[in-house]
């Protein structure tokens, strides 16, 4: 390949097209087999708190596997861990289409395929992420890493929004799609070169495992950024709360929860190419506590709302603000995270994140089971507004940083 030619563009690397095709074949699946698997246990029980233990079987192994997995990343051929995780996904998915057609899918079988999927999904995590430096030349490693995110930003949108389309015709037609999907995610990665580079085996010590959470906890702005968006999320997140909404308040089929369940993602994608081509260079604390204050007011919107589109067009915003925060946090952790600390710092950033986001949904469920789906979702909004004006009080060094770098006046 000519090497001028190969620096112009990532896709012209056959290995990064190969882990591209697998990764958004495997985004694809994911996101319709989570509207499926939501809309059918719903349908079978017709339990908010159900719907939260979808959070709760994503949630246990995503925390319990973290660490482990990461260490595992580093120390074994990556390209074997991520194929192992993508084969159990595939095995799941059959149990979803095999389990009613030979005896009948219970709630247990269903929540079992579930926990199955996601302890493959925490074994292939860390090897995913790992992976992607080891198929580009340096100078093209910011852009594949954006493209993927694109892509995969984009299968969150189209997932849902097909996989309802498909639930209207049959379960099985979107369990079979979805199959179909990580067939070809398998093969890709298959076909993948790489070649793993030798590394000294170290042992997997306590101390070597949590010297990322002490390193947290001793820097002020990093414990701040990581806290206020796991507390607002955690308090703020109705994802699992959408089919009722779609079925109860909202009187709209599959096809409503598959838009509703991509709004997010329009908004995130939407305000991530406009933060694409902007930077934070004043006030990026207060604008990360305003983003997550318009988190909790867009939760409340959506709550109240009884009108598609009203609702559509609060989720669109609750997107957006989510990904400035998130974009916000990821930098403030990368940039005040020395190199040698990075890999075990963002392994427990990780684990806040899925605490977050999985944990949240059981939350939101359990709480939503007691009071309803409506007033849970209005306790979450104001919660995360509380959340706020808390942690503005007690992180002013990050309330008044003005710049993603760390300057000579932040505390360290």
């Amino acid at each position: 390949m000519d090497p001028a030619h190969s620096s112009l563009s990532p896709y012209r690397h056959r290995g990064f097209r190969h882990y591209l095709i697998a990764q958004t074949c495997s985004s694809l699946s994911f996101q319709i087999i989570s509207l499926a698997v939501s809309w059918q246990l719903y349908a079978m029980t017709h339990s908010a708190f159900m719907l939260g233990m979808i959070g709760l079987m994503q949630f246990l192994p995503s925390v319990l596997l973290a660490l482990p997995a990461g260490h595992m990343a580093d120390q074994y051929n990556r390209k074997k861990l991520i194929l192992i995780g993508q084969s159990l996904e595939l095995a799941a998915v059959i149990g979803l289409i095999a389990l009613p057609l030979l005896s009948e899918l219970t709630t247990p079988a269903l929540l079992g395929l579930v926990a199955l999927f996601s302890i493959a999904k925490a074994v292939e995590g860390p090897a995913n992420t790992s992976l992607l430096p080891a198929l580009l030349p340096t100078t093209l490693l910011s852009k594949g890493m954006a493209a993927n995110q694109v892509f995969r930003e984009a299968m969150v949108i189209a997932g849902p929004m097909l996989g309802g389309l498909l639930y209207v015709y049959s379960p099985e037609a979107a369990y079979g799609v979805a199959a179909g999907c990580y067939l070809i995610a398998l093969i890709m990665t298959a076909t993948l070169h790489y070649t793993p580079i030798a590394v000294t085996r170290l042992p997997m010590t306590m101390k070597n495992l949590f010297a990322g959470l002490h390193f947290i906890f001793d820097r002020k702005d990093v414990l701040g950024v990581i806290s206020l968006d796991l507390f607002a999320v955690l308090l703020g997140g109705v994802t699992a709360l959408l089919p009722i909404f779609a079925h109860d308040v909202l009187n709209t089929g599959p096809w409503g929860l598959g838009a509703l369940r991509a709004a997010p993602s329009v908004g995130a994608l939407i305000t991530g190419v406009w933060i694409s081509r902007h930077v934070f260079t004043r006030h990026t604390g207060l604008i990360m506590f305003g983003s997550v204050a318009g988190f909790g007011v867009a939760t409340l919107v959506f709550a109240l709302s009884h009108h598609l589109v009203l609702s559509l067009i609060a989720l669109v915003a609750l997107g957006g603000f989510d990904m400035v925060s998130m974009v916000i946090r990821g930098a403030m952790v990368q940039l005040d995270t020395p190199d040698a600390m990075r890999g075990r710092v963002n392994a427990v950033n990780s684990i806040f994140i899925n605490t977050s986001n999985q944990f949240g949904e059981f939350e939101t469920g359990v709480l939503a089971s007691m009071v309803g789906a409506v007033p849970a979702s209005v306790i979450g909004g104001v919660g995360t507004l509380c959340v706020v004006v808390l942690w503005m009080k007690m992180f002013p060094t990050l309330r008044r940083r003005q710049q993603l770098a760390p300057t000579l006046h932040d505390e360290r």
